[in-house]
């Protein structure tokens, strides 16, 4: 169970891994290769002078990991998610639904005990192909991807048949991302375990969706939102900030000043 904790939580959670190890500060530092003293901070809760990759290392050597959240507003900052991996699935339903496959949206289910929702369902009735459409933001643990996405194509012949009377021949998976430099550097990243899970990428993946094959799809399809505009696309993940106007309006004087001493003049 995770649970959320303030520098002072971290420390003595930190302490008392290291204590049910059996280890003194000095071995947690020279297995994670930090000093004592690094240790000691940490342990006392004062990250603010212990860098982010130390703090990982540390945790790291007493077999735990480090998971951040990040919280804003109360539940704004879900809804905010919500909505850019809802935009994501509609991009990626709409491009399915134009091939002439039936797609259909958070298919919840409940089997034996194993719970969750399947983000796109697509069935392609004159081939009986069947894909699992997983929709991601972004990749934040490679394994916790694969291993949900792996019960939800081991459950989906059964979840069809019982509740759309589907018999798939054929069960495809494919993982959609938001075409970007950073989760491209994300699937880099863990190139040997998603190349052997999604070998196949965009080209063959819209080659399927076009004409489906009696081998199975599993495919990693980046999307990006095309905006028709001589072939130009804008990435889901990026969004240009552009400057204050009042900032303009002071840097475009003769014998510009920084804002802060406009303002103060």
């Amino acid at each position: 169970m995770m649970r959320a904790m303030n520098d002072v939580a971290i420390g003595r959670t930190v302490r008392l891994l290291r204590q049910r190890m059996g280890a003194r500060q000095a071995d947690i530092g020279k297995r994670a290769r930090v000093s004592q003293d690094e240790v000691s901070l940490i342990e006392r809760g004062q990250l603010e002078r212990v860098s982010l990759r130390r703090l990982r290392k540390v945790v790291a050597a007493l077999d735990a990991e480090v998971v951040m959240f990040v919280r804003w507003r109360g539940g704004d900052l879900d809804r905010l998610l919500d909505e850019r991996h809802a935009w994501l699935g509609g991009m990626a339903a709409d491009e399915i639904g134009r091939n002439g496959w039936t797609v259909l949206p958070e298919v919840t289910y409940s089997v034996f005990g194993e719970r969750g929702s399947i983000d796109l369902l697509a069935w392609h009735a004159a081939t009986r192909t069947l894909l699992v459409i997983e929709i991601k933001t972004e990749i934040t643990s490679a394994e916790e991807t694969l291993r949900r996405h792996d019960q939800k194509v081991r459950l989906a012949r059964d979840i069809v048949r019982e509740r759309f009377s589907w018999e798939p021949l054929v069960i495809g998976r494919v993982v959609v991302l938001p075409d970007s430099s950073t989760t491209r550097r994300q699937v880099d990243r863990h190139s040997a375990l998603f190349g052997r899970a999604y070998p196949q990428r965009n080209t063959e993946v819209r080659r399927f969706l076009r004409r489906p094959t009696s081998a199975s799809l599993a495919g990693i399809w980046f999307l990006s939102d095309t905006t028709g505009v001589r072939g130009r696309a804008r990435s889901v993940a990026r969004k240009r900030i552009r400057r204050p106007m009042a900032e303009n309006s002071v840097r475009g004087r003769r014998g510009a000043v920084p804002l802060e001493t406009a303002e103060s003049a």
